[in-house]
């Protein structure tokens, strides 16, 4: 048990002591309008520990020549459903605890801890929805060889206005749909380096004089995640998305509950803090596979690509991939 005295606090002469909470660095701004709606938070209360959806499946060869000259019998066509399946984690906040001594001994109202701790919790809890969405997006679409593309390797392995392209024209005609860039902020800076050496005015000049980076009119959310750094290799490598509309959904499926309790029998007396919130994860295209990855899954499992299963098959879409989440570009 670990429970903060009066110790862990600085006590600052008061005209010095602005009640300053150290806050979460990492963007969190990612859901909804800053993503084009790519990156969805919805409050959307679901039972049990998966979220099912079926759909009508595209029927390959529905549209064929017809012979004139035959009364042959035609050959029915079936329609088949598939399933999206989405998958409930289930996260913890706290507990903490304090001394109510502690507050006092800095002239604050022990009850004003639930006031200061929300404020970290409001932040964690959102940078942590957006951490798992891309994690699970980026590991769902960078299993399907037909979605993902790795210029670490490329001559110019660090982010570039080509390798952007090449991983737009990786959805062949559908590349329209793609809404907008997820990218760490390594990989955006080096794009604006690279715009900078461009001897283009329109490239350029864009990014001294208005101040914006040129992504084929797309918005980019900046977003130093862990889940867009693979460190194994040396040097890292950085993973950029290109998302689709809705092309991971989190379903807040369950009401957040905080509580709050004053321990006694101890030699102060201790306020303690605990919460509880649970939220499905859905990612276009595919189904999360129940059987391998399991309910209330750990971080690695949702990032680990065989636990994604692509469940859009049309032959005539190329085997479905212009119909999933989107794009995963890899990059130095």
């Amino acid at each position: 048990m670990s429970i903060g005295t009066g110790s862990d606090f600085k006590i600052y002469e008061e005209q010095f002591f602005g009640g300053y909470v150290e806050a979460l660095e990492q963007n969190s701004n990612a859901f909804n309008a800053s993503s084009a709606n790519s990156i969805r938070l919805i409050p959307n209360r679901l039972k049990g520990q998966y979220e099912q959806e079926s759909f009508i499946q595209l029927i390959d060869g529905l549209v064929t020549r017809r012979d004139v000259t035959s009364v042959s019998a035609a050959t029915d066509l079936a329609m088949t459903q598939g399933e999206i399946v989405g998958v409930k984690v289930n996260r913890k906040i706290g507990p903490v605890a304090n001394t109510r001594d502690s507050f006092r001994k800095i002239a604050v109202d022990p009850e004003e801890m639930s006031f200061l701790l929300g404020q970290q919790v409001g932040k964690a809890v959102s940078v942590e929805m957006v951490n798992t969405a891309l994690a699970c997006v980026a590991a769902a679409v960078g299993g399907e060889s037909t979605n993902a593309t790795d210029q670490s390797a490329a001559s110019v392995p660090t982010m570039t206005h080509t390798h952007l392209v090449t991983a737009m024209s990786l959805m062949g005609d559908a590349a329209g749909r793609v809404v907008a860039w997820v990218m760490h902020s390594k990989a955006y800076f080096d794009l604006m380096k690279q715009a900078l050496s461009d001897k283009l005015f329109e490239v350029a000049g864009v990014v001294v004089y208005a101040g914006t980076v040129a992504t084929f009119n797309r918005p980019v959310v900046v977003n130093d995640s862990p889940s867009l750094i693979n460190t194994t290799p040396t040097p890292d490598e950085y993973i950029t998305l290109g998302l689709v509309a809705d092309g991971v959904i989190v379903n807040e499926s369950e009401e957040r509950e905080i509580v709050s309790d004053t321990i006694t029998g101890l030699e102060n007396l201790v306020t303690r803090i605990q919460g509880e919130y649970a939220y499905n994860i859905k990612v276009k295209g595919f189904a999360w596979d129940m059987a391998n990855g399991l309910a209330n899954p750990a971080d690695a499992a949702l990032a680990t690509a065989t636990n994604w299963d692509k469940v859009t098959t049309a032959v005539t879409d190329a085997g479905g991939h212009k119909a999933l989440a989107g794009v995963h570009l890899t990059t130095q």
